[in-house]
């Protein structure tokens, strides 16, 4: 586990401690602004950035991570909503957003980080909402990072392709002349061939009309 990538090498020591202080921390990254929450019950500073504490009113689902390559999804569920947030779920873009969610230590009987990892990260695709007497609960589906591997890229070797990858790259200007151009590679030229039958031809005749005027 020590070596599992987004480890950060200052909590290493504290993987195999007896006592240990878990908490898990949600990144929801939206257009006017990111979300920043996690399961204790107060606000906790992570990295700069002020996590609000919703204890367990915060739930993630499962997360698999294999030595395979390949996606695998996550759920991240948010109850007891009030009206603010729930405003907030139904008009904000959310799609293909980045979620990142961590697992951090804290240091024993303080609310200092000793440090985080990286669980999972990657963009939310769904979102629903769930009301009843209670309030609101709000899940939100993400898709891992590597599912940008089954999306085709949408890219052609022309230049307009070229342009939207590096602007001024001039590598695929021709492209399109030479989509009809004829190349003639490994025969001879028609031209030449006409030339040298004529030739002889001119000859044959020549001596025809020779043995004509004999004759007569």
């Amino acid at each position: 586990m020590s070596n599992r990538g987004g480890i950060d090498s200052s909590i290493t020591s504290y993987l195999e401690a007896d006592h240990q202080v878990l908490f898990l921390a949600v990144k929801a990254e939206f257009d006017t602004e990111t979300v920043r929450l996690w399961s204790g019950d107060y606000d906790l500073t992570i990295d700069g950035g002020t996590y609000t504490g919703v204890g367990t009113l915060l739930s993630v689902s499962n997360i698999e991570d294999t030595l395979e390559l390949k996606s695998s999804g996550l759920s991240v569920a948010l109850a007891g909503m009030d009206a603010t947030v729930l405003d907030l779920a139904l008009t904000e873009n959310y799609q293909n957003r980045f979620i990142t969610v961590y697992l951090g230590y804290l240091s024993c009987g303080t609310d200092t980080t000793v440090g985080t990892m990286t669980l999972f990260k990657g963009r939310m695709q769904s979102m629903v909402i769930n009301d009843d007497p209670n309030g609101s609960t709000i899940t939100v589906d993400a898709e891992n990072r590597l599912i940008d591997l089954q999306r085709p890229s949408n890219l052609r070797y022309t230049k307009e392709s070229q342009q939207y990858i590096s602007a001024g790259d001039t590598c695929f200007d021709r492209v399109q002349s030479l989509q009809d151009k004829e190349i003639i590679w490994g025969r001879s030229s028609s031209n030449t061939g006409a030339g040298a039958g004529g030739s002889g031809g001119g000859g044959r005749d020549n001596g025809r009309n020779v043995g004509v005027q004999e004759e007569r």
